[in-house]
């Protein structure tokens, strides 16, 4: 029977084994994958086993095999088993533990583990019970002591909490027992659990130290022994364990009053026990405040006292004196009791909170307030509440010692019911409680805790305060939303569901921080009512809502909304995206996108690397965009202090910059709670020096708080108030600082920049000198030191500013070495300084040097502005004297730095502009002391070398002008420079003719392989290469692996990475195409791409976008070949066609020039060719891609790219392939050949018919018919058809109408007079018709179409007013179609010339205008009312009176009586009269100002008006990019400025007419001034200001004037009538006359007119040889006056960036408008004419007076085409007129050229409305004809005398001039024309015999 039972027990324990595992073997650890319930079955039978006579059925080795089969079924259960199931198990093994048979107790103990570890997951209380039973064994003989240990020590194995605590706790009880075998299984048993658990002894104790240490000090006594066996366990002496574990034993003995331990804690430590009590004051008070019974209170306060009063004497401490040494630790101690939620325990608390208040209250410094004891206790803690939140989070970050998970969820957990108790207050630390719980999320065990703390904390906050948080909410919850279990998203969603569904509508603009929240199925709720809240919601107002949060401060929102971003672009917005960066000029938000991304990027915190990579891949998503086409914010992160400390307004501008820009964001962004502590004190002491008080939130009374102050307050952001307003009651504390040693140069002692700069700033701060300083400087002491070097960065400009003003000679001498120091280490090639350190530190003192020289411009600046307003203006007040003696002095300092070094270290740390300004400088004093040429060379190779190195390949044709024997490396780096790779390659390849073992010669020469896309070469040339010298291949694995990948040997792309470990560009893109390519996935292989492909980034900073562009375009190229290989792996039925178009925006937006579009091309043929099995689709986008690269290379001249390039694409059979084979043909110079290889292939040729193709077709077409045309063999009919054949096949085609219309006008143009009336009149005719259709198309040609149509239509009606041709009568129907169905604000650019023809003589004509001009106001009339407004007030009858009536029936037209339209024609004419009366008003001589409110009161009146301020921005209309819809395009600025206040003092100038000199606030905050010009004609200015806008736009269209920023700098014209009229006052400039003379009189040379001048001038005036004039032009005028003006430039800009960019901005514009100058015979440009803006550089005309050609009818004629005198050129730098300002010329005379007809168009307005000049000419020479007795009727034209003078503007336009009329007129070339007037300009006989007055010597 015996073994029977033992069978059958061993049977069903392997039964457990067969239903679990059937297939396995019982190996220990083995997890069960199902949950077979079996145990209730076999319990039953386990137990019967055991049912029967004792000894002899149930022997004990059935009673042993009973508890193993038991034991066996458990182990193969798990979770989810009811008590029920469990209770057999559960009655058998306690009795089998109490069992005197030992192997029976241990089987026992097996089973009893098992039942723990099925017990923790539901019954904690049966785990109990169960551990009873264990524990009982503990107290029966050894024996079984020894068998319960062993038990534990299973248990401890699968036990966790208080199971876990209860068995390691007991048996560490057995571990100071006197049986050494029950002593050693313990410590066996200790020792086996904390190798198990991987901790070390004292880890693995220090979750249950506490009650081991209540355990072995209450027996400290009586068995001493157990505490050394613990320490010896735990490998620590008793002294140190004592001291460690004080905090929780001394209380407790305290309290208890036990003395014996008291004294032995005082032996062991040797201090006496009132010291330790004193430590530890803030513990024990808790302590005893939270004992239930107020009389064990009071006993235990009494003997505490006592213990402190032993042995000090008369002195005694007080409970009130304890309290207050220890108020805020107690109070923390108190508020980390609340935890557990108990009542009794919350109740003992707040009693604690009422005595240590009034413990307090009793200090007269801290007397409460209120009289209500609660109220009192209530406003004392929240008074504290900011300390006992900083020491709570000390606590938790283990700042008094690591505490355990346990403690800190304890901690955690008492927040909630404090900020209960606190109640809404807790918004003044609001901030801190934030900081503190965002970093709790992050530590796992304590997430659930901290979501609870977070959800009351918003819960108890007000709404109105709850917006500063939700934010950081909604993005840190989110972005640990993947981490929370169900019940911690659960706690999560009930928090955003309070923030959005409960306070949504009351938090305002603050719920636009919020993240998105749907991406997860638990919030979609809450983000429906987020949907319905942000209803109106635009894709563009969505965008700046997640742009806005990108900068946040708070890390977690930034990346939640870089997310988004990402997520937004690559969305079903991608489009949207695609539409802000394409066109000409892209959207301002792509500043915005671009500007946010790169300062993301360039986040370089310890903790912003995930921020930064997802900025660098929302760069590639948004791709390499052109920054030719949009500009970024230019900030400068300095403020800057003229008065420099001393004036009190600036320093607290200067302490509200640190607190705005600096303080706030650090603040934010802290996650170190003691340096945030810091930060805060920092901000409350700047708050106190601004003079701000809590008076300033509350409604006290306005006397209380100075309007300067508020107003200080108000001029705060809002998230820069909600921020600060807490720290105006705070209470922070400064630390104490280190005392920083004079060691002399700082920087020899310190082995980081970090440190450099820290210690530098640090030791500089006690050195400031000034009224103000102290209150600003000392408070960043401790910031400074011990954390933040941004910071340091910021102050330290400041710090050098107000030492070289004020400080002492020494620390001013001091401050120089260190520069000096540093300059010389960075070109020190020996330095022992780390290449990191040298590179940041020298361009720390680069931006010292660039805040001083800022300071000096901006002071002078002020002082000229001051100067020349006479001091009328409030403004800074300075001290003459003073202020020049302070520029004196920084400027002596800066100039005692050798320029040769600064100009070294510059170039090696890559500051190029500053080397180029330096070098440059050394030039010009070289010249001054008649340098040779040879010794100008080696400066000029410095030159040569720098324009290298920066994007100015014009500066580098400049420079290499002046290089006498150019060199190999001189022409390569020319070349390169320039994108002549051929030629630079050639170069490469006679270097290595002479040296072929040099690896940097063949670099050079793999780099122009690289560029001209010769990869088979390039290949080739490397393998040779490293066939020869293996060790090179480091140097060459880039070119290795970008030629394999190219060519698609992906094997060779495997073995290249494998071969190297280096991580470069190259290998990191190759390593993610592999990936691709091997089918594995990509995700790391691209983030650690993005990782070092964005590192420039970084580097680069905000503004780096231009410098760091190579990187943006890898980011680029890298998200494609993701999209691609997605799109391409996508399955059916989306086609790789589908992305093509995408693509193609991207390729468009980005920089065309071939280095760049070319990679991107390549790279898209390696990704879609990545698996090497493509499809027809697949290789038709590839042989597109092939098509674009030859069209790109053809347009850079490279041929034989261009040509294997289009070779590739026939492979492909790319569609009409042959195309650009024929215009690659033509390019190369055969144009007779492309035209007949474009005839066969289009005869020859069949495709599919859909729009793409057809497109295609029509394109080819039409190409043909210009090609036809060009070639001058065909018959106009024929070209007629092959025009009309192209734009037949498309019906909506912009080019294919407008060329068609183009010849047909051409044609029209070479028709005899006979044949205008008639065959003229059909042509016009089409031509308007196919205009029309252009103009409906698209706006590319509207420049050209629509101010031509218009001529044409007005001529015809001009020359057949009442419409008797037919085709004239058809045309103005035509017209009539067109004014239908064209949106009218393609109208608006012509809206000048249809307003000069309201005149106009036919009257069906006019009534279609008049119908275009009122249709024009009508949706337009803030605009075009300002136009308009002067045919209302002419002079001439007709006009005025059409006017009149046009408006009056546009006030009644039913169309418009709802809008403002007829309010605003009230508005605008209301104004005119006013604007007129200023015009108009006499004024004595004396007078120099006038009262607006006096004189003018009405005009003073009308501000604020809806009219808007007449600016040419405003007035300028803006067309939509191709790819846009045009139905929705808002072609001005909606936010254009309006008159918001007219400033009451008018200013009277000197002149004759007296002009007056208004000034106007803008409703943008701006000031605008305007010069209203009585008896002036101001139409020829407005007319020219339109030319100019046009020329603009044409610069803007071109990508070579657009890459160089090519533009005219225009202003405001308002032509009132023909007499009167208004100019925008061109602020901050100077008349160049004014400033040569200054500068010749700071020389000791008069710069104004003298008898030697008239002299000289006079000789030249009776001589007739050029040759003598320009001999006594040059060495009796010009050598009196050595060229100066380049010194302007050094002295207004002399920080070199400003002034490099200012130079080129100099350059440019004065090229530009000096052959608009040329172009329109503009004269009289003398020094008064041409002012210079101290601002940015740009030249500025005014006075257009003297316009087509009269400067060469006056008395002494102008003889040169612009003006290029010596003082011009010398601005230019020392390159003179060559590079810069000769191509800027080349390529505006080539764009005017290529435009001539729509220019001319706009000249038109001349004819029809001419100049007030003309009429007089006309009365003069009608005159003159009647006074020659001719009785005929006067011949004198007006229309005939405009066309004269326009007649030689056309001329130029096509290229026809003769110099000075010498010769026949002929057609130069571009170049040689600008070769010739640059050749005029500069002549000295021509100078010579200039008008004196011209000033021809300056």
């Amino acid at each position: 029977m015996e073994q029977g039972r033992v069978a059958l027990a061993k049977d069903i324990g392997n039964l457990a084994c067969c239903l679990v595992h059937p297939e396995a073997e019982c190996t220990p650890g083995f997890t069960p994958k199902h949950g077979y319930l079996i145990l209730t079955t076999c319990s039953h039978v386990l137990e019967m086993l055991l049912e029967g006579p004792l000894g002899k059925e149930v022997t004990p080795a059935v009673h042993q095999a009973v508890l193993e089969s038991m034991w066996q079924c458990l182990k193969h259960h798990q979770s989810g088993l009811s008590a029920s199931a469990l209770s057999t198990p559960h009655s058998l093994c306690a009795k089998g533990l109490m069992d005197d048979r030992r192997h029976i107790r241990l089987v026992a103990g097996h089973v009893a583990t098992e039942l723990i570890r099925l017990y923790q997951t539901s019954e904690n209380d049966k785990a109990t019970l169960l551990m009873d039973s264990v524990l009982r064994g503990l107290k029966r003989p050894d024996t079984h002591k020894e068998t319960a240990l062993l038990v534990l020590g299973y248990i401890a194995k699968v036990a966790v909490g208080q199971v876990l605590g209860r068995a390691i706790c007991s048996i560490f009880s057995q571990i100071g027992k006197s049986n050494h075998a029950i002593r050693g299984t313990a410590y066996l048993q200790l020792m086996q659990l904390a190798k198990y658990y991987k901790k070390s002894h004292y880890d693995f104790l220090a979750p249950y130290m506490n009650q081991i240490a209540d355990f072995t000090m209450s027996r400290v006594t009586s068995d001493p022994a157990l505490l050394g066996e613990l320490c010896r366990f735990i490998l620590m002496g008793v002294p140190d364990f004592i001291r460690h574990m004080l905090p929780q034993i001394l209380p407790k003995y305290i309290i208890q009053k036990n003395r014996p331990v008291l004294d032995y804690i005082e032996t062991a430590l040797g201090e006496r026990i009132s010291t330790l009590v004193l430590g530890l004051a803030a513990v024990l008070l808790a302590r005893t405040f939270l004992l239930r019974d107020a009389a064990a209170i009071d006993e235990a306060l009494s003997f505490t006292l006592d213990l402190l009063n032993e042995n000090t004497g008369q002195q005694r401490v007080t409970l009130e004196s304890l309290i207050l040494s220890c108020d805020v630790p107690l109070l923390t101690e108190l508020v980390i009791a609340l935890h557990d939620g108990d009542p009794e325990i919350q109740s003992l608390v707040f009693d604690g909170f009422r005595r240590v208040q009034v413990a307090t209250s009793r200090s007269p410094s801290r007397k409460t307030r209120s009289p209500n004891q609660e109220v009192a206790t209530k406003e004392f803690v929240t008074a504290n509440m900011l300390a006992i939140m900083m020491r709570l989070s000390e606590l938790l970050h283990d700042m008094y010692g690591k505490k355990d998970v346990e403690t800190k969820r304890r901690i955690i957990c008492g927040i909630s019911p404090f900020i209960s108790y606190v109640g809404n207050a807790i918004s003044g630390i609001g901030l801190q409680t934030m900081a503190l719980l965002q970093a709790m999320l992050g530590f796992p065990p304590l997430v659930s805790v901290t979501l609870g703390t977070w959800k009351v904390f918003l819960q108890t906050l007000r709404p109105s305060d709850l917006g500063l948080y939700i934010g950081v909410t909604s993005a840190a919850f989110l972005a640990s939303w993947e981490q929370f279990t169900r019940d911690q998203r659960t706690v999560a969603k009930e928090s955003l569901e309070y923030i959005v569904i409960e306070c949504g509508d009351k938090v305002g603009s603050h719920l636009d921080e919020i993240a998105d929240l749907r991406r997860y199925q638990e919030l979609q709720t809450v983000s429906a009512r987020l949907s319905e809240l942000r209803s109106d919601e635009t894709p563009e107002t969505q965008l700046r809502r997640i742009l806005n949060r990108t900068s946040n401060e708070n890390y977690a929102v930034a990346c939640q909304a870089m997310e988004e971003l990402k997520s937004f672009m690559l969305s079903k917005h991608s489009g949207f995206i695609h539409d802000l960066a394409s066109g000409d000029a892209f959207s301002p938000l792509v500043s915005e996108i671009v500007s946010k991304l790169m300062a993301a990027g360039a986040r370089d915190d310890d903790n912003a690397e995930p921020l930064r990579l997802l900025a660098y891949h929302c760069l590639g998503i948004f791709g390499a965009v052109d920054p030719d086409r949009f500009e970024l914010p230019s900030g400068d992160e300095h403020a800057t202090l003229f008065s420099n400390f001393n004036d009190e307004d600036q320093a607290v501008a200067f302490a509200l910059y640190l607190i705005s820009d600096v303080l706030v964001g650090v603040f934010r962004s802290a996650s170190d709670l003691n340096y945030q502590t810091q930060v805060a004190y920092v901000l409350q002491e700047l708050l106190k020096f601004c003079k701000f008080t809590p008076n300033i939130l509350s409604s006290a009374p306005p006397s209380s708080v100075t309007l300067r102050v508020r107003r200080r307050w108000e001029s705060l952001p809002k998230h820069v108030v909600e921020t600060v307003a807490p720290f105006l009651e705070s209470k922070y504390h400064k630390k104490n600082q280190l005392e920083i040693r004079d060691s002399g140069v700082v920087y020899l002692v310190q082995a980081t920049y970090r440190e450099w700069i820290q210690q530098w700033t640090a030791y500089l701060l006690d050195k400031a000198v000034g009224t103000h300083v102290n209150s600003i400087f000392p408070l960043f002491h401790w910031i400074i030191v011990h954390k933040d070097a941004s910071i340091a960065h910021r102050l330290l400009p400041h710090l050098i500013l107000n030492l070289m003003i004020f400080g002492p000679e020494e620390e001013v001498d001091l401050v120089r070495r260190e520069i000096l120091t540093v300059l010389q280490d960075q070109v020190n090639p020996d330095g022992k300084s780390t290449n990191d350190k040298r590179f940041l530190s020298t361009q720390a003192i680069f931006m010292l040097m660039d805040h001083l020289n800022k300071w000096v411009r901006l002071v002078r600046q002020e002082a000229a502005s001051k100067k020349s307003e006479g001091g009328t203006r409030r403004g800074r007040v300075y001290g003459g004297d003073e202020t020049e003696q302070r520029l004196l002095r920084v400027d002596s300092i800066l100039s005692s730095i050798p320029r040769e070094l600064v100009a070294r270290a510059a170039f090696q740390c890559k500051a190029f502009a500053r080397s180029l300004m330096s070098f440059e400088g050394q030039i010009f004093d070289l010249k001054a002391n008649d340098a040779t040429e040879a010794d100008l060379q080696p400066y000029y190779e410095h030159l040569h070398k720098i324009y290298a190195n920066i994007d100015e390949p014009d500066g580098m044709e400049g420079i290499s002008a002046l290089v006498l024997s150019p060199s190999l490396e001189h022409k390569i780096r020319q070349h390169e420079s320039t994108g002549r790779w051929t030629s630079a390659q050639s170069c490469w390849e006679v270097k290595l003719q002479s040296n072929p073992n040099n690896l940097d010669y063949h670099i050079g020469l793999l780099h122009c392989l690289r560029n001209l896309g010769h990869y088979d070469t390039l290949r080739t040339h490397v393998k040779g290469v490293l066939t020869r010298n293996p060790e090179w291949e480091p140097a060459l694995i880039d070119f290795q692996v970008e030629s394999a990948w190219v060519l698609g040997d992906w094997q060779e792309v495997q073995t290249c990475v494998d071969r190297t470990e280096a991580d470069t560009s190259h290998t990191v893109i190759a390593r993610v195409l592999l990936a691709y390519h091997n089918g594995e996935p990509p995700v790391a292989a691209l983030a650690s791409a993005r990782k070092l492909l964005g590192a420039p980034i970084t580097a680069a900073g905000v503004r780096g976008y231009r410098s760091c562009y190579q990187s943006i375009l890898n980011l680029h190229m890298l998200q494609e070949v993701d999209l691609i290989s997605s799109v391409s792996t996508a399955p059916p039925p989306r086609p790789l066609r589908e992305l093509s178009g995408a693509l193609d925006a991207r390729l468009e937006a980005t920089l065309p020039a071939f280095r760049v579009r070319e990679p991107i091309l390549s790279m898209r043929r390696t990704a879609f060719g990545i698996n090497g099995d493509q499809e027809k689709d697949d290789d038709n986008v590839i042989g597109l891609t092939w098509l674009d690269s030859s069209k790109i290379a053809r347009k850079a001249g490279h041929w034989q790219t261009a040509y294997g390039a289009m070779l590739q694409a026939q492979r492909r059979a790319a569609p009409y392939w042959f195309l650009e084979s024929a215009k690659l043909t033509k390019s190369t110079g055969e144009p007779l050949r492309a035209l007949s290889e474009l005839e066969h292939a289009l005869h020859s040729s069949s495709h599919a018919d859909d729009q793409e193709h057809r497109k295609s077709k029509a394109k080819a077409l039409v190409i043909r018919a210009r090609w036809m045309n060009e070639s001058e063999r065909y018959q106009p009919n024929e070209i007629l058809k092959a025009f009309q054949a192209g734009a037949e096949i498309l019906t909506i085609w912009e080019s294919g109408h407008f060329h068609l219309g183009h010849f047909q006008d051409e044609c029209f143009k070479m028709l005899p007079k006979s044949d205008l009336r008639t065959r003229g009149s059909r042509m016009n005719l089409n031509t308007i018709r196919f205009y029309s259709k252009a103009i409906k198309a698209g706006s590319k040609y509207v420049y050209q179409t629509v101010p031509r149509l218009l001529t044409l239509w007005l001529d015809s009606g001009e020359d057949d007013p009442d419409l008797k041709v037919e085709s004239n009568l058809k045309i103005n129907q035509e017209v009539s179609k067109a004014i239908e169905v064209i949106p009218t604000y393609k109208w608006f650019p012509a809206f000048p010339q249809m307003a000069s023809r309201v005149g106009h003589g036919s009257n069906e004509v006019y009534k279609l205008l008049a119908n275009l001009i009122s249709r024009i106001i009508g949706e337009y009339p803030k605009q075009a009312l300002w136009l308009f407004i002067s045919v209302v007030k002419s002079t001439k009858q007709t006009r005025a009176t059409r006017g009149k009536k046009l408006l009056d029936r546009l006030k009644l037209d039913p169309r418009y009586r709802n809008t403002e339209v007829p309010s605003l024609i009230e508005d605008s004419l209301t104004m005119t009269n006013e604007l007129l009366n200023l015009c108009d008003y006499p004024i004595k001589d004396d007078r120099k100002t006038l009262n607006m409110q006096q004189v003018f009161s009405g005009l003073f009146k009308l501000a604020p008006s809806r009219i808007i301020i007449p600016l040419q921005e405003s007035l300028t209309a803006n067309f939509p990019p191709t790819s846009s819809s045009e139905s929705t395009h808002q072609p001005f600025p909606v936010d254009a400025p309006t008159f918001e206040f007219l400033y009451d003092e008018i200013e009277v100038m000197r002149s004759l007419a007296k002009p007056r000199k208004i000034t106007i606030r803008g409703s943008n905050g701006q000031t605008y001034v305007f010069l209203g010009k009585p008896k002036d004609d101001l139409r020829k200015d407005a007319r020219l200001m339109d030319f100019n806008g046009m020329i603009n736009k044409l610069l803007k269209a071109n990508s070579e004037s657009r890459r160089r920023k090519l533009y005219i700098r225009t202003y405001g014209v308002v032509t009132l009538n023909e007499e009167c009229g208004f100019i925008q006052w061109v602020s901050h400039t100077v008349p160049v006359r004014n400033v040569l003379v200054k500068m010749y009189e700071q020389r000791g040379i008069h710069g104004g007119w003298c008898s030697d001048l008239a002299q000289a001038f006079g000789r030249i005036r009776g001589i007739e040889s050029s040759k003598v004039i320009a001999e006594i032009f040059q060495t009796e005028i010009l050598k009196q006056f050595p060229p100066v003006f380049h010194v302007w430039f050094l002295e207004t800009f002399p920080e070199p960036s400003v002034w490099l960019s200012s130079r080129l901005a100099y350059s440019r514009t004065a090229a530009v408008m000096s052959i608009i100058g040329f172009i329109l015979g503009l004269g009289d440009r003398h020094l008064e004419n041409i002012l210079m803006d101290s601002h940015t550089g740009d030249v500025v005309h005014v006075d257009f007076n003297c316009l087509f050609e009269k400067g060469k009818t006056l008395e002494t004629p102008e003889r040169v085409p612009f003006r290029l005198t010596h003082n011009i050129a010398d601005a230019l730098g020392v390159t003179g007129p060559e590079g810069l300002f000769r191509i800027a010329c080349e390529i505006t005379l080539q764009i005017l050229r290529t435009n001539k007809d729509c220019l001319m168009s706009v000249l038109d307005a001349f004819i029809h409305d001419p100049l007030m000049e003309w009429e007089d000419e006309k009365r003069r020479l009608d005159r003159k004809s009647k006074q020659g007795n001719n009785n005929v009727k006067a011949l004198t034209d007006l229309k005939v005398l405009a066309k004269n003078a326009l007649d030689p503007i056309e001329k130029k336009l096509s290229g026809i001039y003769t110099s000075n009329g010498i010769g026949h007129p002929r057609e130069i070339s571009t170049n040689n024309l600008v070769q010739m007037v640059i050749q005029e300009a500069t002549d000295p006989a021509n100078l010579g015999r200039m008008y004196p007055g011209w000033a021809p010597h300056l």
